[in-house]
């Protein structure tokens, strides 16, 4: 199975990457664009007897070190 993580930083938290990107887009003429949040994307093959259990194991993995939770939310997707 594969599991992706979407990792971002949480609304309130600055992304000073996010405020350089939003601005060079403005520079090159994207000036419909609100706001940019750079995040990260980590792709797992992982072995799992069941979506349930991938589930749970990448849930621990964010928990434990994929994710700093004080200042980053996550989202989990399996992928059969």
């Amino acid at each position: 199975m594969k599991a992706i993580v979407n990792v971002y930083l949480k609304q309130g938290v600055l992304d000073p990457q996010g405020k350089a990107v939003h601005h060079a887009l403005d520079s090159l003429g994207f000036s419909g664009v609100n706001d940019v949040r750079v995040g990260k994307q980590i792709v797992l093959d992982i072995e799992a007897d069941s979506m349930h259990e991938a589930q749970q194991e990448v849930e621990k993995m964010c928990e434990t070190l994929l994710a700093n939770t004080v200042i980053e939310d996550y989202a989990i997707e399996i992928v059969q």
